[in-house]
């Protein structure tokens, strides 16, 4: 036999599971930001000391974000050849509330409370360490967007990141960035992909030969052809690879360049 509770009991429950705080997921509180018309702060302080450096890790860098070369307001610009060890000092700025929200260069989402950057020709993502020269802060975020696009300024942070570096008032600081090792991390798992550099692709199959021949004796790296029999006509695009990493693609794109005019496009296969 069921016994049932007493109706005055049973509101009393309701109301006390009612009352529970809600379990919330690790990590820090996101307040909800309304993207602005004119960048801006979001309407709450952010505490410096709540903030925690991205944490570097090797990725691999796709495709999305890293045109080569790409033009934005009529300029062209060329992705650096090698991001290795790279430094660079100049003025820093910060984007916020007008971009909360919406995709970055590569696809992801921007959010003004993360550790993120924006640079004009490092590859997408890669981990930089920012130094402000003014006051001896530091800070690591992960570069995942383009910009900014002002010839005085070299980087465009997070508003987090500004928070950080201690510049978010003031709207720009005299800063230092060094690009990260993310190779050598140690017990981090490795990023697996093959980078491929496609130079060109042709209907006849002795176009396609004749330039792998000429790329093939001058160039150290592997050559080959690859037909995509599911077109028609049959396609055969010519490319440099498999290369193991990013900066090797990079290497290769480089030493092409005594040799062929155009500009060869950058193709991931990722690893299983």
């Amino acid at each position: 036999m069921t016994r049932r509770l007493p109706y005055g009991l049973l509101l009393l429950l309701l109301l006390q599971a009612c009352s529970q705080p809600a379990i919330r997921q690790s990590g820090p509180v996101e307040p909800p930001v309304t993207p602005t018309e004119n960048d801006g702060a979001p309407l709450h302080d952010v505490d410096p000391n709540s903030l925690a450096d991205a944490t570097p890790r090797p990725e691999i860098i796709r495709m999305a974000g890293n045109s080569n070369p790409y033009k934005v307001l009529g300029k062209t610009y060329h992705l650096v050849d090698d991001h290795r060890g790279f430094k660079q000092r100049g003025i820093a700025s910060w984007y916020g509330t007008k971009f909360h929200g919406k995709a970055t260069a590569n696809g992801e989402t921007y959010s003004l409370y993360q550790m993120s950057a924006a640079h004009k020709t490092l590859p997408i993502p890669v981990y930089v360490r920012v130094k402000n020269l003014e006051n001896g802060r530091a800070t690591i975020v992960r570069v995942n967007d383009r910009g900014p696009f002002h010839s005085d300024r070299i980087i465009d942070l997070s508003y987090a990141a500004a928070v950080k570096l201690g510049f978010a008032r003031k709207g720009t600081a005299a800063v230092e960035i060094e690009v990260i090792d993310t190779d050598n991390i140690d017990g981090a798992e490795k990023a697996a992909a093959d980078y491929y550099l496609q130079v060109a692709a042709f209907s006849q199959l002795d176009s396609a030969q004749a330039l792998k021949d000429a790329l093939g004796a001058g160039l150290t790296y592997p050559v080959s052809i690859a037909s995509q029999a599911s077109s028609e006509p049959v396609i055969h695009r010519v490319r440099i690879g498999p290369l193991p990493d990013y900066a090797t693609a990079q290497a290769a794109r480089k030493a092409l360049r005594s040799r062929w005019s155009g500009e060869p496009q950058l193709l991931v296969d990722e690893r299983q």
